[in-house]
């Protein structure tokens, strides 16, 4: 009977022991749950101002490389359309590192968009240039490059911006 006794006792003791350390464990569970979602709060209230910011950026670069919005800002500094050619690429090269650091705030494939539209304008621009003589008047570049624009079904630009309208609709 005494070992009766004292089993009954031990595995009493050891139901209780385990009934505690499952309470402990459990509120340390959800303690730490909550100690996480209000980081990620404090995070978000921090990041989402910072990845509006970027998609707004990305998208006024992407307004500012399209061809018209260059070619009606830079053809009145250019003397031949060589120079015009250089002063575009130079400005969408300025535009591209003074924006290349909100890659970090969003996603690589709205990034990769972005690099694409930048890619393709500069083509667009490059292959007009190479359609008439350097010595020509900036005027004639620009309307070779406003021809290959028409010419393209989707601009560059726009395909580019789409997306990043769509990703900043999903933040919301």
């Amino acid at each position: 009977m005494e070992y009766y006794s004292l089993l009954v006792i031990l595995v009493l003791g050891i139901a209780i022991i385990y009934g505690v350390y499952a309470t402990i464990t459990a509120v340390a569970a959800k303690l730490s749950d909550k100690q996480r979602w209000e980081i990620r709060g404090k995070h978000t209230d921090i990041t989402l101002p910072l990845r509006l910011q970027a998609y707004e950026r990305m998208c006024l670069f992407l307004e500012r490389i399209t061809p018209n919005s260059l070619l009606l800002r830079l053809v009145p500094s250019a003397m031949s359309a060589l120079e015009l050619q250089q002063i575009l690429l130079h400005e969408i090269r300025e535009e591209y590192n003074h924006n290349v650091a909100q890659q970090l705030y969003i996603s690589a494939n709205a990034w990769e968009q972005v690099t694409n539209a930048m890619n393709e304008t500069v083509a667009v621009i490059n292959q007009a240039a190479t359609e008439i003589p350097a010595e020509a008047p900036p005027a004639d570049l620009a309307k070779k490059i406003f021809s290959h624009v028409i010419e393209k079904e989707v601009q560059p630009a726009s395909h580019a911006l789409k997306v990043l309208k769509e990703e900043i609709r999903t933040l919301f």
